[in-house]
């Protein structure tokens, strides 16, 4: 790749950048400087103005004043169609994907009509080979887990082979071994002359990767710093003014069984689905139970099955306190005490148009008043109650869901679930988007609800959160689940192992050196 401008000219220079919503000041006069073939972190908590920032670079929000140059020229970026001519390209946290075409027919409609959709599925071959991101091409979009939809979101910006490519939380659901070989890809583009905008909550990725780093907090630059030189704690402390609280764990008081799956064999709803194979587990109350995996192994079909979204599953094979749910609808379930986080935010977990409050109806029905009558005042100040809970940035409890940042609308959902006091909490990716002190928030409340008495399964791709959280860990690999194994006889190799599928072969070791040791000498 050739850069098109002299190496001490600005990749990207903005200057006095500004944008107001009402009862939101997003951008406060903000500037930001990019080199050629610098990776460059944007830092900030939820809500500080990142993501704005980045779409009025890509010419999906209109500032209100500033000048933005883009190399050395002055330029006024219309809409996103003028950002790719100028050799920008975005990958955003929340994916622009049409669910019924596939990947190839995304990735073409976005491209120059140059290529024949052909060309298109064979350069999408390529790039996946090269990058090492596993995508098949001919895959509808309705059939990929969120880790899939991003990788097809990277590859279709990497096609347009950019001069700037600005990431919005690119690794928030890779597994710690895409994120090595995409991190690969980034430094090669680099070295290309390529400059790279990087957004991430990840303190030690940016340090890992980044040569250079912009902090903003409230909308305004609070510091500019080298992250290699600096540590994940004083870092936070430019983000968020101080460290994270440390998370503390007592030892689990098990109560009854509140989550037993029972051998379930389920197969797939798609050609690209996963087959679920002899699945069993058990959640007690007053535990954590995780479920670690690459995406895409069958822990989106689990998750239906345990939502009530698919009811296929065979009489006798899920079982929530003592009863049989296999064919129960999710309004029953709820009933039961079940609450569900997933990992769609948009779509899934909330209604992009529809405001806060109304929200909250999707899973909540203490403001629901007779004859399905809303008590509006009960429901706005539940909607309160809920936002102040992990302290989610909003102009209120009327603004629409899609108007949050990621990270703000992943507290309201998980707010939502545990302010309802479950039973059972079924949570998905619960951190995937926020900033270090709203994770250690939501960390906290899981912890607190499980000591409460709940039992919790957790499904994460963060091995990290995994560890921090659970009390016991099973892996899902291919549709199947491995044995579960004590946190305290869990590592990150015996776990990474697991996620191919060997578990057997690790059990038959573990089980043999037992019985050498009870055989004596």
């Amino acid at each position: 790749m050739q850069p098109s401008a002299e190496p001490d000219t600005p990749r990207l220079a903005l200057s006095g950048i500004s944008k107001r919503y009402p009862g939101v000041v997003a951008n406060d006069a903000v500037d930001l400087i990019v080199m050629p073939g610098q990776i460059h972190a944007l830092l900030g908590e939820n809500g500080a103005g990142k993501s704005t920032l980045m779409k009025i670079v890509y010419g999906a929000v209109r500032p209100d004043a500033g000048v933005i140059r883009f190399n050395g020229e002055m330029v006024q970026v219309r809409n996103p169609q003028q950002a790719r001519a100028l050799g920008i390209s975005m990958v955003f946290q929340h994916f622009s994907l049409f669910d019924s075409l596939s990947v190839a027919q995304n990735v073409w409609i976005g491209l120059e009509q140059k290529l024949s959709l052909a060309e298109v599925t064979q350069q999408i071959r390529d790039k996946a080979s090269d990058y090492g991101l596993d995508i098949d091409p001919m895959r509808l979009v309705h059939t990929l887990s969120v880790g899939e939809m991003q990788r097809v979101e990277i590859i279709r910006a990497l096609l347009g082979e950019p001069q700037l490519l600005i990431l919005d939380e690119p690794t928030s659901v890779l597994t710690p071994q895409a994120v090595e070989k995409l991190f690969a890809v980034l430094r090669r583009l680099a070295d290309q002359g390529c400059s790279i905008l990087y957004i991430s909550h990840k303190l030690h990725e940016i340090r890992a990767l980044c040569t250079a780093c912009t902090v903003l907090r409230s909308g305004r630059v609070s510091a500019v710093c080298d992250p290699r030189e600096q540590s994940n704690a004083s870092l936070s402390r430019m983000m968020i003014g101080a460290e994270p609280p440390v998370i503390q764990r007592s030892a689990p008081r098990l109560g009854a069984v509140e989550l037993e799956i029972r051998g379930l064999n389920l197969p797939r709803l798609d050609p690209f689905g996963v087959d679920l194979d002899q699945v069993s587990l058990k959640v007690c109350a007053g535990e954590i139970v995780g479920i670690a995996g690459v995406s895409g192994n069958g822990q989106r079909e689990l998750l239906f099955a345990l939502s009530g979204e698919d009811l296929r599953a065979p009489t006798g094979s899920i079982w929530m306190a003592g009863q049989d749910v296999a064919r129960l609808s999710p309004r029953r379930r709820r009933a039961l005490g079940l609450h569900f986080v997933p990992e769609e935010r948009l779509g899934r977990g909330a209604v992009p148009s529809f405001g806060l409050a109304h929200n909250l109806l999707l899973t909540r029905n203490e403001a629901m008043g007779p004859l399905g009558w809303i008590r509006t005042h009960m429901m706005g100040a539940q909607a309160q109650r809920v936002i102040g809970r992990l302290g989610v940035k909003t102009s209120g409890v009327h603004a629409a869901a899609r108007s949050l940042s990621g990270g703000n609308l992943q507290k309201f959902i998980v707010s939502r679930e545990i302010d309802a006091a479950p039973s059972l909490l079924i949570i998905s990716q619960p951190t995937w988007g926020v900033d270090v002190g709203a994770a250690a928030q939501i960390h906290a409340e899981i912890l607190a609800l499980r000591d409460a008495g709940c039992a919790v399964l957790l499904v994460s791709e963060e091995l990290e959160e995994l560890f921090a959280l659970s009390d016991r860990l099973y892996v899902m690999a291919r549709g199947r689940l491995s044995p579960s194994v004590p946190i305290a006889q869990a590592s990150i190799e015996r776990i990474g192992a697991w996620m191919s599928g060997l578990w057997h072969e690790s059990v038959q070791q573990h089980l043999q050196t037992l019985e050498s040791d009870h055989a004596g000498p």
